[in-house]
């Protein structure tokens, strides 16, 4: 005869241990489904986590070519993955404003809180192109000389603008962009980029990189 006190006795001893197993947090990894703009140096910043240590969690993924609606994986975040958003939220108006502040007798501007040299400055029609290979040719996502695009790369006509040349890119709208200014390198050419034209790399897809379209943008060229 079987004794029900003490079959039930078990049976609610067992179900109190899974119940207490379940409320126990794990240290398990969060998704993050990116939105135009996102990159692994923002998100890093985001989360709180090192990027090379989010490049290695997402290995499938590109860090030339986030877009809208990926899902990506962020290393040891469970807990913190909903209130990051709306962390970021409130920090992104102090991590991408810059203020401008220029000296032209000197010829010295500042932003982000750094002062900066410059020689001249130029006028220039500026586009922006994405990581899509529709808009890189046959080689891919990589400059001219063959690095891989990054924020901050930036197409010139280098008879105008010399390969290597560092430039406060001012006068831009884009929500992938620093606001206000933003340094870049010219490290890349395109066949319709002549004269003062420049074409501004940009992370995300190309859809959200077209939205740019053409801006009239003032470069500060950096000694």
């Amino acid at each position: 005869m079987f004794n029900h006190k003490r079959i039930s006795k078990a049976a609610i001893a067992l179900l109190t241990s899974v119940l207490l197993i379940q409320a126990v947090p794990a240290h398990a990894d969060a998704v993050h489904v990116a939105k135009e703009g996102d990159t692994f140096f923002t998100l890093s910043k985001q989360y709180g986590v090192a990027m090379d240590t989010l490049i290695k969690a997402n290995k499938d993924i590109s860090p030339y070519n986030i877009y809208g609606g990926l899902k990506i994986t962020i290393p040891g975040q469970e807990n913190k993955a909903a209130a990051a958003p709306a962390q970021m939220k409130s920090q992104e108006k102090t991590v991408t404003a810059a203020s401008l502040n220029v000296n032209g007798e000197n010829k010295v501007v500042q932003a982000w809180g750094k002062t900066f040299d410059y020689s001249k400055t130029i006028n220039v029609k500026a586009t922006a192109y994405s990581a899509d290979a529709s808009e890189n040719g046959g080689w891919g996502a990589v400059d001219y000389f063959g690095n891989p695009l990054e924020l901050g790369t930036i197409a010139v006509d280098p008879k105008v603008i010399p390969f290597g040349t560092k430039v406060l890119v001012t006068g831009h709208s884009h929500p992938g962009l620093p606001k206000q200014a933003f340094v870049a390198t010219a490290l890349d050419a395109g066949s319709a980029i002549k004269g003062n034209r420049i074409d501004i790399f940009i992370p995300g897809s190309k859809q959200f990189v077209n939205s740019f379209g053409f801006q009239d943008v003032e470069l500060y060229i950096l000694k």
